[in-house]
């Protein structure tokens, strides 16, 4: 159960990273603006809690690489859906390397 909420944390702060670039793309102060910051705040406190409570049984150690790395592949598939950022094969190889890294981590924990 943990590793499923720790799952979802991570992919929302690949959420409120994708909100930034959003907030990014707005113009500024404008109604659109704001209403991504709120999506910002929603998704960093449902990421933040959802971090919060799996540490309570899975070491920290082991959350936050995981946290991190699901985050950072969702902010970088969404950059490349969303943003039109390129998908080269430097940032294919490490992004395979970094779920990789979270697999194995899940499978010594």
């Amino acid at each position: 159960m943990y590793w499923f909420i720790l799952v979802v944390a991570g992919l929302f702060e690949a959420g409120f990273t994708f909100c930034l670039g959003m907030m990014k793309e707005a113009v500024s102060y404008s109604t659109s603006w704001w209403l991504w910051l709120c999506g910002f705040l929603l998704a960093l406190t449902v990421s933040m809690t959802g971090m919060a409570l799996a540490c309570r049984h899975i070491p920290v150690g082991t959350v936050y690489p995981v946290w991190t790395g699901i985050g950072a592949v969702g902010a970088v598939l969404l950059g490349v859906f969303f943003f039109h950022e390129p998908l080269t094969f430097w940032r294919v190889l490490f992004i395979l390397l970094l779920i990789g890294s979270i697999i194995g981590l899940k499978m010594v924990s």
